[in-house]
């Protein structure tokens, strides 16, 4: 075998590049053999064991348990003795890697590019490896503009992967904006999204808001880590827009139910009476809230959830597909519920239900 293999972190599904580590099975140094677990993965769409490819000795890990990490990042090598040389971390150089954002993982062509544009560096995205094509999506662009400005209803949807796919239909069949185009810095300007224009990354918002568009709609999903969708609602507040709530035709609200601004309710969903879903939250295709139900703001409801009366959610909590929660339960502000899980006692701030599991 070769001294040292590279293991990255995997790619749970198409749409989806973050994952996060909800086990570590190895240490720094620890020998393992071929087919061992090294560490657990897991979405709100999906979980993946990760197993030694051969056998040998486990250096460089970079994460520890519960970190969020990006598909091909180097989880750890496998060596074949334990005293191998890891390679060296490689710096831009001609400029320390303390001089940029903490956090930042940039390319070279990209990180030369960014000056050549002037690029703030504090704009480009900590949540994974900016590319040239990143950067290029935060350049100022020309944007073709009506000269008499857009109408009331124009909207934006920032965003352009699975998520953004999915409000592009959404905000279609809704009927009630003029869809003019996609944001997303990590998209080319000029590109198509199911026929909808990208006109670029942040940098166009202000020109746009300056040109009559004042609704957005954050296709930034979050899952995995919400830090990203976060940002995202701070620089469209920043530029002036507004987030109107937008409901799939098939679902059903009941009159007494109360959406606050930003809320994305999608096909075949419930939301029972005297329901209270807070700014900025996800209820996802055919999920049910049941009467009196509260989520607190940016929480994330997956595909196929079901809550029965009184459940309360704290705010950015992220729950997985097909989970069940009992009547009144109280699930903290932070709180992570992985697909399938069964809740039936209240889950304090912060914690980690696992997937297919019964709390407590």
């Amino acid at each position: 075998m070769p001294d040292l293999i590279p293991i990255p972190v995997p790619q749970l599904n198409p749409n989806e590049r973050e994952s996060q580590i909800i086990e570590l099975n190895v240490h720094e140094g620890q020998a393992v053999r071929a087919g061992e677990p090294i560490a657990v993965f897991e979405t709100t769409k999906s979980t993946l064991e990760l197993t030694a490819e051969t056998d040998g000795y486990v250096l460089g890990l970079a994460f520890t348990q519960g970190d969020t990490v990006t598909a091909g990042q180097v989880l750890c090598y496998i060596a074949s003795r334990p005293d191998v040389p890891l390679p060296a971390a490689a710096a831009p150089a001609d400029r320390a890697a303390d001089e940029l954002p903490a956090g930042l993982r940039i390319t070279q062509p990209a990180l030369t590019l960014a000056r050549s544009l002037g690029i703030d560096f504090s704009r480009l995205p900590l949540n994974t490896l900016v590319t040239e094509t990143v950067v290029r999506g935060l350049a100022p662009a020309k944007l073709a503009l009506p000269e008499t400005g857009y109408g009331p209803n124009a909207l934006i949807i920032y965003g352009g992967g699975g998520h953004g796919k999915s409000l592009v239909d959404l905000v279609r069949s809704v009927r009630s904006f003029d869809l003019v185009g996609i944001i997303d810095d990590g998209l080319p300007a000029g590109a198509k999204v199911l026929g909808v224009p990208v006109l670029g990354g942040s940098s166009v918002l202000d020109e746009l808001a300056s040109h009559g568009v004042r609704h957005a709609v954050n296709a930034v999903g979050g899952i995995g880590n919400l830090a990203p969708r976060l940002q995202v609602f701070d620089r469209l507040k920043q530029a002036g827009f507004t987030f109107p709530t937008v409901v799939h035709p098939s679902a059903v609200v009941e009159p007494s139910a109360d959406l606050d601004a930003g809320v994305q309710v999608f096909a075949h969903a419930y939301i029972g009476s005297s329901a209270r879903v807070g700014f900025g939250c996800i209820v996802n295709t055919g999920a049910i809230l049941s009467h009196d139900c509260v989520l607190e703001e940016i929480a994330n409801i997956s595909p196929g959830g079901i809550f029965a009366g009184g459940v309360h959610v704290g705010a950015r909590t992220l729950i997985g597909m097909g989970v069940t929660v009992n009547l009144e339960v109280k699930i903290g502000a932070g709180v992570r519920v992985g697909n399938g899980a069964t809740v039936k006692a209240n889950v304090p701030d912060g914690a980690v239900v696992r997937a297919g599991s019964i709390w407590p």
